[in-house]
């Protein structure tokens, strides 16, 4: 079927310019106007033009929206609630006949034809950097009221379920399910925690996407005001195909904004890759490392049409993005030149079921020229991890708390990356290994792992451009911290705390570490020794400052030795050199040795109120006389200078210069002697700040 007749009447010089309208009441028979508008937006989807705008009224709309064509700069295609109440967009079916086998246990039975895509109940998790769990979990997924259950691998436990052990929310586990598959039916079990699935609001997944174009290049869509949710994406690697909820599917330009964004296997938002640069060969072949298969994929990406002019560029925000288990927002290469701000993210992997290397709040490869501001991340495994290539990267005012592992990973990039005006909240703020990072007015109130990563190359780019310039493992080093606070525990111990690489808080107690040399996955060995540093910035004390403007690296011998010893490799034989100047340290917070006349106080002068319930953060100034003025100079794109690798300086993704006179809240700070930490106080009043 094509454009509806009426449409033909009103098409211009520049193309359709059609408002359609879809409503539960509608048909796609229809002309899809309002008065007569189609039953299904994706009858919309199939012809809609670039200038058309599909306007969808309230209701659940139970479809896969596969968009057949993308707009242009100038004549976006729009998709947009009417605003007269919810629109849902899910990829589940209910279930009302169940029947009751005893111990709270219900089993349903369903036709194989209701899955049209794959059967997530037989289709199995599967994907490079997903770890090996206690059984192998499917894509399916059972849900009481919007919620999903947990599954368990066999009936008989369904029968007397058992607390997961890994999950964030305990009481929440015990509701789990079982599905089995035939070649005609699937049959599931649950248990609903002692209601009557016949009397409550029962669905399963039967879709992988609720917004998804099935083919790649579909540019500038606008998808705003709607809820998205129940969607069986496949894990998310960036060396396959990066399934999402929703997502462009390697096109450029989309905006999402203002939708509510839940219960998605795997992805809320998918920013990521396309399938033919690569689909899972280090799991399908087991030859080569997952690394150089990363590699690789870049480079064939390079070759295809991985460039600003055709790929990223996508504007997220103001989402509210939860329940997701690997990730909220995820991205290798498409991300890149994006802007993902305002969102508010939390639940993100909190059911723990099965794990891998792509977890967290948002986690982005290559993220270029990505300005990643304003969001609250919370409650989740991970917040934020940019990992490879976080070059002209901007991490601005976002807030993050009550994280189980860290608030930021950083991982084998080498910057220019910019972390500004953000309060990291988590008992563990940040895991470094990577260099070129500069961290400005910050507030730190966690843990740090600082550390180098030597066995792994990874890419550097031109600035603000796809192409390579070259190849450089981790050294470490190369940071800058000006005019942050740092805000300790009090705990009495100074000395770090060994750790692995995936290990999280809370630590497990140990006297020792016993580290063998079997590799848990390529690039991350298990003898990969991290050390956990208190509050504060001591943890570079090893390294070497630019004062000194030293760089050293072992020889082939003292590598060698080093291997054969078994001894970690040292710091301050090969980092990068750091600066830091103008940091607070309250707290018993740990100061650098670099930090020359650095300002540190037992005395804490800030109080953090963090109230879950209610999404809110307090900070409450007490003492401001130990704050204000405290930092010597306003930062700028001058004093920070240019990252060692990319020789690129800290700047905007147009090439205009960083200055760092506002804080928080846009407040113009004064010339000199600002306020470290994010809000600039102007007085020695005691101040309340509510976010």
């Amino acid at each position: 079927m094509g454009k509806p007749q009426m449409c033909e009447d009103i098409k211009g010089k520049g193309g359709y310019l059609v408002d359609y309208h879809v409503a539960i009441q509608g048909s796609d028979q229809a002309p899809g106007t309002e008065a007569q508008p189609f039953r299904t937006i994706s009858r919309a989807a199939a012809i809609a033009d670039p200038g058309d705008i599909i306007t969808v009224h309230a209701g659940v709309y139970r479809e896969w929206v596969n968009p057949a064509n993308g707009g242009t700069k100038e004549q976006r295609i729009v998709y947009q609630s009417a605003g007269d109440g919810e629109v849902v967009i899910t990829g589940a079916e209910p279930v009302a006949d169940w029947k009751d086998e005893g111990d709270g246990v219900w089993k349903a039975e369903v036709p194989n034809s209701l899955f049209v895509i794959r059967n997530p109940y037989q289709t199995k998790l599967y994907g490079d950097w997903l770890f090996e769990g206690e059984f192998e979990p499917h894509l399916g997924d059972v849900y009481l009221d919007g919620k999903s259950l947990y599954e368990c691998d066999s009936v008989n436990k369904l029968h007397n379920p058992q607390i997961w052990p890994q999950a964030k929310y305990a009481d929440d586990s015990l509701m789990q399910w079982y599905a089995e598959v035939s070649s005609t039916t699937t049959t599931i079990w649950a248990n609903f925690g002692g209601k009557d699935p016949r009397q409550e609001n029962v669905e399963i997944n039967v879709l992988p996407y609720c917004f998804w174009p099935e083919k790649t290049g579909r540019n500038y869509i606008t998808v705003r005001g709607f809820t998205l949710r129940q969607a069986s994406p496949q894990w998310a690697p960036p060396t396959a195909l990066q399934e999402g909820l929703i997502g462009p599917h390697w096109s450029k330009g989309w905006i999402i904004e203002n939708n509510l964004i839940n219960e998605s296997k795997c992805t809320g938002i998918s920013l990521g890759k396309e399938i033919t640069t690569g689909q899972n060969e280090f799991s399908d072949k087991r030859s080569k490392g997952g690394t150089q298969r990363e590699q690789e994929v870049i480079f064939r990406a390079l070759r295809m049409d991985w460039h600003k002019d055709h790929i990223g560029s996508h504007i997220v925000r103001n989402n509210v993005i939860h329940d997701c288990e690997q990730a909220g927002i995820v991205g290798h290469l498409g991300a890149a030149f994006s802007q993902i701000y305002d969102n508010r993210i939390y639940n993100i992997h909190h059911k723990r079921i099965f794990h891998g290397a792509e977890v967290g709040g948002i986690k982005l490869h290559a993220s270029l020229d990505t300005q990643i501001c304003g969001n609250v991340i919370y409650s989740s495994y991970r917040a934020l991890w940019l990992d490879w290539q976080a070059q002209g990267t901007r991490i601005s005012r976002n807030i993050f708390y009550d994280n189980l592992s860290e608030d930021l990973f950083v991982e084998v990039c080498h910057g220019p990356y910019m972390v500004d005006h953000n309060l990291f909240l988590s008992p563990m703020n940040f895991r470094n290994m990577a260099q070129g990072g500069a961290f400005v007015h910050n507030l730190f109130t966690g843990r740090f792992v600082v550390r180098s990563e030597l066995t792994r190359y990874t890419p550097y780019h031109m600035p603000h451009e796809t192409a390579v310039a070259g190849y450089s493992n981790i050294t470490g080093g190369d940071d800058r911290y000006y005019n942050n606070i740092f805000i300790g525990d009090n705990d009495p111990s100074k000395d770090p705390l060994p750790m692995t690489f995936f290990e999280h808080l809370p630590l497990t107690p140990r006297e020792d570490m016993h580290y063998g040399g079997a590799a848990v996955m390529d690039g991350v060995p298990d003898n990969s020794r991290c050390y956990l540093h208190p509050a504060g910035l001591g943890g570079y004390n090893d390294y070497p400052s630019t004062y000194q403007k030293q760089w050293w690296e072992y020889t082939k011998e003292e590598i060698a030795a080093l291997k054969e010893s078994g001894k970690p490799f040292q710091p301050d034989k090969m980092a990068l050199p750091v600066t830091i100047q103008g940091n607070l340290y309250l707290k018993g917070a740990v100061p650098s040795t670099h930090d020359l006349n650095a300002k540190a106080y037992v005395d804490n002068g800030i109080e953090i109120e963090i109230d879950l319930a209610a999404c809110k953060v307090q900070v409450h100034v007490h003492n401001p006389e130990l704050m204000r003025a405290a930092a010597p100079t306003v930062v700028t794109t001058e004093l920070l200078g240019k990252s060692y690798h990319a020789e690129m300086y800290y700047e905007e993704p147009d090439g205009s210069s960083y200055r760092f006179d506002h804080d928080f809240f846009h407040k113009l700070r004064p010339e000199k002697n600002v306020t470290p930490g994010p809000f600039e106080l102007f007085d020695n009043s005691p101040v309340e700040i509510v976010l």
